[in-house]
């Protein structure tokens, strides 16, 4: 009978103990990050994490990282679906990516590449003047940029972007940005391109506000933007440029101001209405393309209103 009650009592501390373990190992589906944190901790209200790096390891995918408080918290590369959210109650979460990307989201190596869907919002990213990009997406399905500052990325030259989308695979991976700004980067301050055989990426930009870059916003290979409400301003090449590959890009209320050229058409089908351009060497600047316009463009001002052909007679709007 003794030997019988030792053996169950074994059993049931091995089955706690598997319990217990598995119960440490358990990720959250929401965590959070504090300027006093410790990376150590479990990530949760009460005892938080000081990265996002740290935070992503115990944080479920699907799940959510939330700032207790404004502080530095790290730079993070994203391989599984996830919001990461600064919050913005007495202060922006902050991302501090001197001589790196501030945020990576790659799903690449994972099983089921191009399938994560990650948001970034209330962030402030900044590059200190040497950082690569702030926002670098080259696997994923979907990318939402929401309420952020991006700024200071110019340690790789004319590279440094704002946001680079840089696919290689895939087809029909979206990025959505609004309420955005971003500012002071030597490269884009939006990029984006796939060159997969068949691929392709769509880019939504809204109330955002694009300065002091290379280009406001590059449309690569197989890329198509939507841009509405937004400014350009002060880029030193381009304010809106399809470029290359593009498939075009779709302007709806959007001012493009103090560049060389307002918007560069190279490639692709674009439509503008209700958009001012004013106040560049060139206003609109053609080399390729497709522009239709429809009679409620406000283009003048510039030093040269075109070059390299001339803009449409408007079309009747639908």
């Amino acid at each position: 009978m003794n030997k019988i009650r030792f053996i169950t009592r074994v059993f049931t501390l091995l089955a706690l103990t598997v319990a217990f373990t598995s119960f440490a190992h358990a990720q959250a589906t929401r965590t959070w990050v504090s300027g006093v944190g410790d990376d150590v901790n479990p990530c949760s209200r009460t005892a938080p994490c000081k990265t996002f790096a740290g935070a992503i390891s115990k944080t479920a995918n699907n799940g959510e990282i939330d700032a207790l408080d404004p502080g530095g918290f790290g730079t993070v590369t994203i391989t599984k679906s996830i919001i990461i959210d600064g919050t913005n109650g007495a202060g922006f979460g902050s991302i501090l990516a001197a001589g790196t990307n501030g945020v990576n989201v790659n799903d690449g190596a994972t099983a089921t590449p191009n399938t994560i869907i990650v948001s970034l919002r209330n962030l402030s990213i900044n590059g200190a003047g040497t950082g690569f990009d702030g926002i670098r997406f080259t696997s994923g399905k979907v990318v939402h940029v929401e309420h952020c500052v991006i700024s200071g990325f110019r340690g790789n030259g004319t590279s440094s972007d704002g946001i680079d989308v840089s696919l290689t695979a895939g087809t029909g991976q979206k990025l959505y940005v609004k309420d955005t700004l971003i500012s002071d980067n030597t490269g884009d301050g939006i990029r984006a391109s796939n060159t997969a055989g068949g691929g392709g990426v769509n880019v939504l930009i809204e109330d955002t506000q694009v300065s002091q870059c290379n280009k406001g916003v590059t449309s690569s290979t197989a890329s198509k933007f939507v841009i509405d409400r937004s400014s350009f301003l002060h880029n030193t090449v381009t304010g809106v440029g399809a470029d290359t590959g593009s498939l075009g890009v779709e302007l709806e209320g959007d001012l493009m101001t103090g560049s060389t050229n307002g918007l560069a058409l190279v490639a692709g089908t674009s439509r503008i209405s209700n958009c001012r351009i004013t106040n560049n060497t060139n206003g609109v600047t053609f080399a390729g393309g497709t522009l239709i316009t429809y009679g409620d463009n406000k283009t003048d001002g510039n030093t040269n209103e075109t070059s390299g052909g001339s803009i449409p007679a408007p079309i009747v709007k639908k």
